[in-house]
């Protein structure tokens, strides 16, 4: 008798252990999964854009009786008073002696208005800056002009 072990007896041919393997079906689903969650979390990302296009309307011309000061603001920044091209340090002193004048003709400073022409493409800082202007000369009455819609 062999002493090396214990071995049963078989009829049919040894088989050989099989070998191990990863099964990719769940694997290809989890990542499926991801995908998925990941394509539908980056379209809530994007960032909101605002379509606005200035300066239209749509209305009567109100027939004002008081003073005008005509603010033009070009395109690129630059500033016109009643149709003299001035610079943006000087825009609070020349509203201020427009001011001034008007209030030597026994008009109150209410009774002027501050009409701002500025262009559609004019940037905020530029139209920003002519308010501030208009509150250092304490002039109130503020009218933003537009053109109507062809």
């Amino acid at each position: 008798m062999h002493s090396s072990g214990k071995r049963r007896f078989s009829l049919a041919a040894a088989s050989p252990q099989a070998e191990p393997e990863i099964n990719l079906i769940p694997f290809i689903d989890v990542l499926l999964v991801v995908l998925i969650f990941l394509m539908i979390s980056t379209t809530f990302t994007r960032y909101q854009e605002l379509a606005i296009t200035l300066p239209t309307a749509s209305g009567n011309e109100s027939v004002v009786e008081s003073k005008q000061i005509h603010i033009a603001v070009s395109r690129d920044g630059r500033y016109a008073i009643n149709g003299k091209v001035i610079d943006v340090s000087q825009l609070s002193n020349a509203l201020l002696q427009l001011s001034n004048q008007s209030e030597g003709k026994k008009e109150t400073a209410n009774n002027v208005q501050i009409n701002i022409d500025a262009d559609a493409k004019a940037p905020h800082q530029a139209v920003m800056s002519a308010l501030e202007a208009a509150r250092d000369a304490n002039l109130s009455n503020i009218v933003f002009s537009s053109q109507t819609k062809k």
